[in-house]
């Protein structure tokens, strides 16, 4: 088993933009959700995007108006999003998540933590960690948005078998194997190489975190929570630091 940040670095993020249905399709799929989600820029205009990836939602939330400050663990996926920033207020920063303090000297109005980023972490202390941390960063009335998918009721026989996205010339396939806390995620990549398919499998583990587990660490921390429907069957949490 590999950690979360090579299985991302030697397998997925070389193919996560195709995986994601290409850049522009991507983009406006976060467009839409940080439209729906995130408030209208306070008068700081700052914004931490925790597991930013190639920029889904940091790129809309420069759009709006925001300056960014997005974090991710993947070199590479960074990488993707600067040669995208143009002149937007967006700074990258290669860290893990659990570090993004280091990078702040003061509160801001608005964290998200969008996708299923939540679940890479390494147990449900560490989440609890990142909660605390992001609501003593968060100013009054701040607004931390947080996704992630819900692998509390583990899925049985072949439909644990999930495919991912394919064309001519790939094919991404995951296999789930539940533990009691968490489910390997076995990620099947199918290439047509020089004539012929090259199989590549590599596995990581993600957390099973039962929504009402997140809400409560939320709220453990003094922050008011609504729980909503999220993109693609995912879970979303938006929590207020009170005034």
């Amino acid at each position: 088993m590999t950690t979360v940040t090579e299985h991302y670095e030697s397998h997925l993020a070389p193919v996560y933009v195709w995986m994601s249905g290409g850049f522009e399709a991507a983009i406006a799929r976060g467009r839409a959700e940080v439209e729906a989600v995130c408030p209208p820029p306070s008068q700081s205009r700052r914004a931490v995007d925790l597991g930013a990836g190639f920029g889904m939602h940091t790129i809309p939330l420069a759009d709006m108006g925001y300056s960014v400050l997005a974090i991710d663990s993947s070199r590479t996926l960074l990488d993707v999003m600067e040669n995208h920033v143009g002149d937007r207020p967006i700074v990258t920063i290669n860290d893990d998540l659990l570090a993004f303090k280091n990078h702040l000297h003061a509160p801001v109005p608005l964290f998200v933590c969008l996708g299923d980023t939540l679940t890479h972490l390494p147990d449900q202390r560490s989440v609890e960690r990142l909660i605390a941390d992001v609501a003593d960063m968060l100013m009054p009335g701040g607004i931390f948005i947080l996704t992630f998918r819900d692998y509390s009721t583990p899925l049985i026989g072949s439909g644990r078998f999930i495919p991912v996205r394919s064309d001519a010339r790939r094919i991404l396939t995951c296999f789930l194997e539940y533990e009691d806390e968490a489910v390997m995620v076995h990620d099947i990549l199918h290439e047509f190489e020089g004539g012929e398919w090259r199989q590549r499998v590599s596995a990581y583990r993600k957390l099973r975190l039962p929504p009402e587990w997140v809400t409560r660490a939320l709220q453990a921390v003094g922050l008011r929570v609504r729980r909503e429907p999220g993109l693609a069957g995912m879970a979303r949490m938006v929590a207020e630091r009170p005034v």
